[in-house]
Parts: C-alpha cells; sequence; structure tokens
C-alpha cells in the first residue's frame, strides 16, 4: 500500500476500505504523505463547494447537569463543571438567532442538552421561526429523538439537524450507539437532513476506530462529514488523555473528505483553524451560549468564535464564504449506494 496509489484512487473517485483509510491516518502528520492528503482534499473540497466555505452559528438553549454523563462534555453532571441549571427565554432565544442572522451565518443551529424538554424546544422553535427571514436556514440539535418527534421538529421550520454517533459511544457516554442511529435514521425519514462528524477525537482513539467512524458517516449519506478533536473538560475521566494537536485534526479532516463521497459536498472542522481549513475543511461553526466543549457559562467570553472570525479563517486560506443560505442543507444528498462506489460490505460500516 502506497500514498501514490491511494491518491489515483482518490482522482478516480473510488472508495475505500477501512484498511486504506487507517494506512492514511497512520502516516506521521508532518510527512510528505499526509501533506499530499490534505492537499487533495483541499482539492476535493474546493472543487465540490466551488471555492465557497459556509459558516454556520450556534446558540444554545440551556445549560443542564445532564444524566448522559458523556464524559468529553461540560453538561455531563459527573465532570461538576456547572452547578445550576439554567435556560434562556423566548426573547434572548430570538435575539440570538437574529444576530446570527445578521452577522450573515449561513445557517443558524439551536443546541439544547437531552434532557430538555422537547415541548419547550419546540415552542421556543416556534418563536424563532417566526422571527427570521422566512430564507434563513435553522438547524436542530437535539437528542435521541423518535420519528414522531422527528416530524414535530420538522414542523417547527427545520431544515435539518447535527446528530452524530459519537467514539466510544455507549463507554464514554450514557447513551446507546444503536439509538444514536436510529435518531439519523428518524430524522431523515422525517424529511430532515442530517450533518455529523467524526468527533470527538482524542490521542487514545486508534487509527482504526477512526477508520471505522469515517466509514459509518459515509454510510448515513449526511449533508456534511469532517472531524472534530476533543477539547480536554477538567475533572472528566478522560482528561489523563490530553488533546491531539490541530495538525493531528487537520490530517483526520483531509482523511474523512478522501473517505466521504463527492456528493456530500460539505466537509467540516471545530473548533475553527485555519490547518483545518488548509486540509479540506469548508464549514466552520461560531457560537454563543453554553457550549459542551466550554466552562464557561457564555462560551462568547471564552472558546466561542464570532462570525466575522470564522470568515476570517477562511480568508487566510484563500477560501471564499458563501453569502446567503446553506448550500449543504439545500441540497439532500442521495443513498449511498447510489453515490459512491465503496467496495461491497462496507457501505453501512462496521459499528
Amino acid at each position: 500500500m502506497n500514498i501514490k496509489d491511494l491518491l489515483k484512487k482518490s482522482s478516480n473517485k473510488e472508495g475505500f476500505t477501512k484498511e486504506e483509510l487507517a494506512f492514511m491516518l497512520s502516516l506521521p502528520e508532518d510527512s510528505l504523505g499526509s501533506y499530499a492528503i490534505m492537499h487533495e482534499a483541499n482539492r476535493i473540497a474546493k472543487a465540490l463547494s466551488g471555492n465557497k466555505a459556509e459558516v454556520h452559528a450556534q446558540f444554545a438553549l440551556n445549560i443542564s447537569r445532564c444524566a448522559c454523563n458523556c464524559q468529553f462534555c461540560s453538561f455531563a453532571a459527573s465532570n461538576e463543571i456547572f452547578k445550576e441549571d439554567s435556560n434562556i427565554g423566548v426573547e434572548s432565544a430570538i435575539k440570538s438567532a437574529q444576530l446570527f442572522e445578521s452577522n450573515g451565518a449561513n445557517a443558524i443551529f439551536v443546541m439544547a442538552t437531552a434532557d430538555y424538554p422537547l415541548a419547550k424546544y419546540l415552542e421556543v422553535s416556534r418563536e424563532v421561526r417566526k422571527n427570521l427571514k422566512s430564507e434563513t436556514v435553522l438547524i436542530a440539535n437535539v437528542g435521541d429523538q423518535t420519528l414522531k418527534n422527528a416530524i414535530k421538529i420538522k414542523d417547527c421550520g427545520y431544515a435539518g439537524v447535527y446528530h452524530a454517533l459519537r467514539l466510544r459511544e455507549g463507554r464514554d457516554t450514557n447513551l446507546s450507539p444503536e439509538k444514536r442511529k436510529e435518531s439519523i435514521r428518524n430524522f431523515q425519514e422525517a424529511g430532515l437532513i442530517v450533518g455529523t462528524c467524526v468527533e470527538p477525537i482524542g490521542p487514545e482513539h486508534t487509527d482504526e476506530e477512526l477508520a471505522e467512524m469515517i466509514l459509518y458517516t459515509a454510510s448515513i449519506a449526511p449533508a456534511y462529514s469532517g472531524a472534530a478533536r476533543r477539547i480536554t473538560i477538567p475533572n472528566s475521566s478522560l482528561a489523563k488523555y490530553g488533546m491531539i494537536s490541530e495538525l493531528r485534526m487537520a490530517k483526520i479532516v483531509a482523511v474523512t473528505r478522501l473517505g466521504i463521497p463527492r456528493e456530500t459536498a460539505g466537509n467540516c472542522t471545530h473548533e475553527p483553524c485555519t490547518l483545518g481549513a488548509l486540509a479540506g475543511a469548508n464549514l466552520f461553526w461560531a457560537e454563543t451560549g453554553a457550549n459542551p466543549r466550554d466552562i464557561k457559562e457564555k462560551t462568547e467570553n471564552g472558546r466561542g468564535g464570532t462570525v466575522e472570525h470564522c470568515r476570517k479563517l477562511f480568508w487566510e486560506t484563500n477560501w471564499d464564504v458563501l453569502t446567503g443560505p446553506s448550500v449543504f442543507y439545500r441540497q439532500r444528498p442521495p443513498k449511498i449506494n447510489e453515490a459512491f462506489n465503496y467496495p461491497a460490505g462496507l457501505s453501512a460500516g462496521p459499528l
């Protein structure tokens, strides 16, 4: 197996096996092979999106000491970051959404923790939707849902959702991997376009684990995939492992781009960085309010970036930024078997 042959497969739009993806992931980050992969990913991403990156924005409806206890999350009750639960009101939610809209975000995400009451989420969402322009793209970021609830979310005016099967789901979280996958299917059946990601990546995750997750994200035909590193949360059981570097994350972003069908134009990374953009990421997020990667109640005073900051990072790496509603959430990708020539037996991934 060599990088020259793998790059040729990429140029021919062929799919990759788990072993091939793991081999690319195993190359030293500062090697010529890794730089070649990042260059190829950048080429693909720019060609697919017409060199138009997107900046999406997210605000949170609440802070919760969440019983799901995802060890990478500042909301986990077991991590003891936040001492009290809190919610923002309808007016604050509307103002947050309108600020992002006026700043030119291509899509606006409304996030709530898994234990936030769905009825309340729908109530706030309807008011937010009524106070935005009709063309503004609204995206939900919520916990696992039944098909019935997914349809309710769609009926509130959401175009799509962000939902991910996280690395070591069920081991580092109290959530069921099968339930996560079922929710993704429910969202799609309800008519919501799903965006996802390989996340949250830490030093302990093997190349084989990452390759499997890349194949899984490919199998659901998402609006975008991508890769995001884990930010260390103090007191968590995962803090002892530390973090991967931005360069490591950028290489994983690039391999993910090579492993995802061309019909999926989006390739995200978080948190925003120039190395990610150089490696083929064409989607960043700005954030306000609570943030599962931040220990501050208002992430705009901590890790959260602004729409303008994300635009600046793309400009630094020769990306233009889309003006207007998100294209990634406008075009529904085809079913995976129609979209990409994956080797037999890999279309659903081993997860």
